[in-house]
């Protein structure tokens, strides 16, 4: 799927066309300070797919300017989630590695008269900042001379001062109507080792001074952000401005995507992982990239679903069932189509008198013979679902097995029911059926019509299996009650069940639709011959 046009797309057309630019080069800055969720897909897919579309260029940069909370192991997990999303970064950087340049920049602004070291502290430059509606102050501290300046910005960097003790602002407008722009603080002091350059340095530039420089040490001609830095922009050219930079990038912000009963926040997941309501970043209800991974989820649904939602400069809320369809659709034809049952009602075949298995040829998906074939067993002793039998025909509607009714077993041939036995409680421990072997699947029988198709699992050759059932993870997306008020008790059921022979030894991560159940994928924890299958998707929306 191409993506649609919109206002991002013109712009760039623009550019090329009035030759503003001679090559569109974008960028994905994620800090590595945690895993990346659905919303972080969206911006991803958003400037590969725009650069791509023009024959341009995009770099994965990581934001490491906070030492405090950053990882290698997000690092690698996210260079693992942009390759399975099908994307090969031009280049892949660090902000720490602009360090030297960002700072001699700051230099040069400290030398323009345009940057002060302030001994406010956090608290105190909060203060002195004003409000939306009354100015700012000036810091006692904004009147020191360059040379002083240059000094103590030398000290700062040499771990002369504690944390907190020193800031280095630009020099700007304390009565900006923008709140950004009263003297925004572009350095502060953390003495903490940092992923990338250990115990070099000291003092870290703040994301609105190093996002523009990095922009412009790479090249980058049109660089995406969301909505709320859309007041930030102003401070953007205002560094690209004053610090001089050769090549001059440009800032352009688009809406959020918001997905109902999804929780879109780095700060709620990691709530809810450090909790232990959920058993880490990659659990199945959870939308972060890995969690979907794991759940099922392909990159080709990821990309179709974010693509046709559109961009526009406003955020936007959309259904979770959009995604799930987008998924549907990406499975239906290119995964297998097996028998699993989950609730297991033991069957046996009267009639049938052989002890020995009939193993039938069957087509893994009669959409897509290219899947191939495989052999299904079929014998005296089977597996139907606990749900597919009612002891008298409920209504009309009912197209499954009742005494007396007659089914066809999917690939296989009609069954009647013509005894139930009960347990001393009074619950069906087993059907006893007859079958008739004229009307073989496939032998062009057409005497009489079934009151339905079931499928099965035959219980010799049958393995053991477990079945991961979710639900959404919050019960309300909207709610301004707390977040552990409004998790979903049911949102993960675990069912155990039988499956055909063919899925005994499916490997993590193999798909399936499972006939009459939905869509399903092999956990990273399943055991060869015990295996573990976590639900996708349903076969159909839930919504009417």
């Amino acid at each position: 799927m191409e993506m649609e046009s919109n206002f991002i797309k013109t712009i760039m057309e623009e550019d090329l066309a009035e030759g503003r630019v001679k090559e569109i080069v974008t960028r994905f800055p994620p800090e590595p300070n945690a895993y990346l969720h659905i919303g972080h897909a969206r911006a991803i897919i958003t400037n590969f797919e725009l650069a791509r579309m023009y024959g341009g260029r995009t770099n994965l940069r990581f934001d490491d300017t906070n030492p405090v909370k950053e990882d290698v192991s997000f690092v690698n997990a996210i260079k693992d989630d942009i390759q399975w999303l099908g994307y090969q970064p031009a280049q892949v950087v660090f902000g720490s590695d602009y360090f030297e340049e960002s700072y001699q920049l700051a230099v040069r602004l400290i030398k323009k008269g345009l940057a002060y070291v302030c001994d406010l502290s956090a608290e105190e430059i909060s203060h002195f900042r004003g409000t939306l509606t009354e100015a700012g102050k000036d810091s006692p501290y904004r009147t020191r001379t360059v040379e002083e300046n240059l000094d103590l910005f030398t000290r700062m960097r040499s771990g002369e001062f504690k944390d907190g003790e020193k800031t280095l602002r630009a020099k700007i407008d304390m009565a900006s109507p923008n709140i950004n722009m009263r003297d925004p603080v572009i350095y502060r002091i953390l003495h903490t080792t940092h992923h990338n350059t250990g115990d070099e340095w000291c003092i870290y530039p703040m994301y609105d001074f190093a996002h523009p420089l990095q922009d412009a040490f790479e090249g980058v001609t049109h660089s995406l952000c969301s909505l709320e830095y859309v007041d930030h922009r102003v401070l953007y050219d205002w560094f690209i401005t004053h610090c001089e930079t050769k090549h001059v990038p440009h800032q352009y912000e688009f809406g959020r995507l918001n997905i109902t009963n999804t929780i879109m926040s780095k700060r709620y997941l990691k709530q809810l992982v450090d909790s232990g309501v959920v058993t880490g970043y990659d659990d199945p209800r959870l939308p972060t990239l890995v969690g979907l991974r794991r759940r099922g989820y392909t990159p080709e649904a990821i990309r179709d679903f974010i693509l046709s939602t559109g961009l526009s400069r406003i955020n936007s809320t959309v259904s979770s069932e959009m995604l799930e369809n987008s998924l549907r659709n990406d499975l239906i034809g290119k995964v297998g189509r097996y028998f699993a049952v989950m609730d297991p009602l033991p069957v046996t075949i009267t009639n049938y008198l052989s002890d020995e298995v009939e193993w039938l040829d069957v087509l893994n998906n009669a959409d897509n013979e290219s899947l191939g074939m495989r052999k299904l067993a079929f014998g005296r002793h089977l597996f139907i679902e606990r749900s597919d039998f009612a002891m008298e025909k409920p209504n009309k509607h009912w197209k499954r097995l009742s005494m007396g009714l007659e089914v066809r077993l999917i690939h296989a041939y009609f069954i009647k029911c013509e005894e139930v036995v009960t347990n001393p409680d009074g619950s069906i421990k087993e059907l006893r059926c007859t079958y008739d072997p004229n009307t073989r699947s496939g032998s062009g029988f057409t005497g009489r019509k079934p009151n339905g198709n079931l499928h099965y699992v035959e219980a010799s050759t049958a393995t053991k299996a477990q079945f991961n059932l979710f639900e959404p993870l919050l019960v309300d997306s909207d709610s301004d009650r707390p977040l552990e008020e409004r998790i979903n008790p049911d949102s993960w059921k675990i069912q155990m069940g039988v499956a055909e022979a063919a899925l005994a030894h499916a490997k993590p991560g193999d798909k399936f639709q499972f006939v009459r159940q939905g869509f399903f994928a092999t956990d990273r924890l399943s055991l060869p011959g015990v295996p573990c299958f976590n639900q996708t998707v349903e076969l159909k929306s839930r919504v009417k």
